[in-house]
């Protein structure tokens, strides 16, 4: 069961696409300067990323574990199995890389930090407009905070207002659906009414008409049929000749 149909595929498939777009994320990080906003907002998005493909990577592990108890009931055989492997350490590996210069350049980040504050200028003049650099940095880190989650609210309320939309245009469906079934069963219950009335009228006069036969005897149901025959001409006539 090695083929693209596999659900091992599948799953590889979504988590290769998580690893690529992390790597691009990765690639924009390293571009970026430190004690920025955007560099503190793609290490939490990296941090994430990488926590969550490793645990999808984990998981893979363990179903690959489970297929090499018994590889012929998944029809895959050990080839197949150590191709897995590597794939998936591979995987690992390239998560971890990221994982490690993002840990580093944060570690490193902070340092800097650490050292721009411990760091105080002899002269007052000079402390004092560090100090005002300082609160300045920290405020515009903030305002650039406070305007980048303001905006991912606002994203989230369109697509929390786009998500009611469609539960209201499903439910206008749905609700529309239930009338039409609604008048359709009840069309076809009045349709089985008719037609149970119509079969009783029809075993009524078939009823009529065997004892009217029976009455009648052989005689009388050859003077029947030349009536029958007779009135028919005469009806013919009637329409296709008046």
């Amino acid at each position: 069961m090695s083929s693209p149909q596999d659900p091992f595929y599948i799953v590889k498939e979504e988590i290769q696409d998580s690893i690529d777009k992390l790597q691009s994320t990765f690639h924009q990080w390293e571009t970026v300067s430190s004690n920025t906003g955007e560099r503190v907002h793609l290490t939490k998005e990296l941090q994430t990323g990488c926590e969550s493909i490793e645990w999808q990577v984990d998981e893979l592990d363990k179903a690959i574990a489970v297929a090499s108890r018994d590889p012929s009931w998944y029809g895959i055989d050990e080839v197949e199995l150590e191709k897995r492997r590597r794939w998936t350490s591979t995987a690992r590996t390239q998560v971890g890389v990221m994982k490690k210069a993002v840990e580093a350049g944060k570690a490193r980040s902070a340092n800097g930090m650490r050292q721009e504050l411990m760091r105080v200028p002899n002269d007052p003049y000079q402390a004092g407009k560090s100090r005002s650099y300082a609160t300045q940095d920290n405020d515009d880190f903030i305002s650039s905070e406070s305007d980048r989650q303001m905006l991912l609210i606002k994203q989230q309320d369109d697509e929390l207002d786009e998500l009611s939309a469609s539960v209201q245009r499903i439910g206008g469906v749905g609700l529309t659906i239930h009338e039409e079934l609604t008048g359709q069963e009840k069309i076809i219950h009045e349709l089985g009414l008719d037609m149970e009335s119509t079969t009783n009228r029809l075993d009524f006069v078939q009823k009529k008409v065997e004892m009217v036969m029976k009455k009648a005897g052989a005689k009388g149901q050859i003077l029947m049929i030349i009536f029958l025959v007779v009135l028919f001409i005469v009806l013919f006539v009637l329409v296709f000749f008046t």
